[in-house]
């Protein structure tokens, strides 16, 4: 097969079969994300953001690009007002309030000066009657008032119906149209409040909003079954226009659609032309969130996780010793680490290691190039410290076996 740049260049190197006939997708033009860390992120437990952790995370969410940022629900505090007011005054993007379909919220988003407003009403019957306590009736009252409300003040307003995806359709799609027709709203949101989605129902139910209202939708996916990437994805694919993504995937209970895995996957695998991202921005911006809301990511989670080129098998270390002088990184690794900011590819020591690894090591921490024989004497105090205390050296573990066996 011909090279060809969407699949090989000197970013990255994915499969050349995501862009053949039978596999390529087209997505819609001009794909917006919304990221939703400050509002939705916050959510997961036991995370705070002050003001001054929203501003900055805000400003970071700005430079790397994102078009669209949810600033937070100004009805929830003093402190949550006036982080959405210097956001939407300061930050160079455009800024959403999160609220009820309650006139009051509305009140608060416009004194936050924010450019749109994410409105939320309970859509499913068990929602609805049972955790609110109000008849479906109700539920359509308000969203009506509340959104015509937004429209008349000027606020772009996005209908959010919580639990879309177990909700009567019949009933979600007449709802939407109600407000479409009687209220005001600009886009709608399909909204998978607990995940429990396939990539095949979004699509589903995307191509019948779309079907029914004419109006731009935009994806806000749980991440429960571990598909909200896939089903953000979806979404796309059957005509969505907007993302709602959290830095690092954070959010109530399991999280949401991971900001920086969803655009490495559109621009990288699928093909879509993000080239106003700073991808090479976000493995600081993963960095930023994790201070700011003490949830420390996984070595293993996607794109931002710190073993994406951390290595510690002999038998790969050896690819890397080769692939290194011949200046070919992307043979083995999928993304270019400076592609998305990541540090270079780095050796660890532990069980798996080989005799590569005790060299490149010896040669990395400027150490003398040890012999064959004492090459195998380090390794072999390698494995067994790594086997005994069930884990990697450090850098400084490796250099006191070192020390016992090389002439410093």
């Amino acid at each position: 097969m011909k090279d060809d740049s969407r699949w090989k260049n000197d970013s990255w190197w994915v499969s050349p079969y995501n862009f053949i006939e039978e596999t390529f997708v087209d997505f819609p033009k001009n794909i917006e994300f919304e990221d939703i860390t400050l509002r939705d992120g916050e959510q997961q437990a036991g995370v705070v953001l002050r003001k001054e952790d929203k501003m900055a995370i805000a400003l970071k969410l700005a430079e790397v690009g994102v078009e669209r940022i949810e600033a937070g629900m100004p009805a929830v505090s003093e402190d949550d007002k006036a982080a959405v007011k210097e956001i939407a005054k300061e930050v160079d993007a455009k800024v959403f309030a999160f609220t009820r379909c309650m006139k009051s919220d509305v009140e608060l988003a416009l004194e936050c000066g924010v450019d749109g407003v994410i409105m939320e009403i309970p859509s499913s019957t068990q929602i609805v009657e049972y955790a609110y306590g109000w008849t479906m009736e109700t539920a359509m009252r308000k969203s009506i008032e509340a959104t015509a409300y937004a429209g008349e003040h000027g606020l772009y307003t996005c209908f959010f119906c919580i639990d879309s995806t177990r909700a009567d359709i019949n009933w979600y799609l007449d709802l939407m149209e109600k407000v479409s027709t009687e209220g005001h709203a600009d886009s709608f949101a399909l909204v998978d409040t607990f995940g429990v989605c396939t990539p095949e129902t979004i699509r589903y139910m995307t191509k019948k909003i779309i079907k029914r209202l004419g109006k731009p939708v935009e994806m806000h996916m749980h991440n429960d079954f571990g598909l909200a990437v896939a089903n953000s994805i979806a979404g796309l694919q059957a005509g969505g226009q907007v993302v709602h993504t959290t830095v690092n995937a954070i959010g109530e209970r399991l999280g949401n659609c991971s900001l920086e895995e969803i655009l490495c996957a559109l621009q990288m695998l699928y093909g879509v032309d993000l080239s106003h991202i700073k991808f090479d921005k976000l493995y600081e911006l993963s960095k930023l969130v994790q201070e700011r809301t003490n949830v420390i990511m996984p070595d293993n989670k996607p794109i931002v996780g710190d073993n994406f080129y951390a290595s510690e098998s002999g038998i790969v270390i050896g690819w890397w010793e080769r692939l290194k002088k011949l200046g070919m990184p992307l043979v083995m690794f999928p993304i270019h680490p400076k592609t998305i900011g990541q540090d270079d590819v780095h050796i660890v020591l532990g069980k798996k290691s080989g005799i590569s690894s005790i060299r490149m090591k010896a040669e990395e921490l400027g150490f003398p190039e040890p012999t064959d024989d004492q090459a195998m004497d380090i390794l072999a105090k390698v494995k067994e410290f790594a086997i005994e205390k069930k884990r990697k050296l450090t850098n400084e573990e490796f250099e006191e076996i070192a020390k016992g066996v090389l002439p410093f």
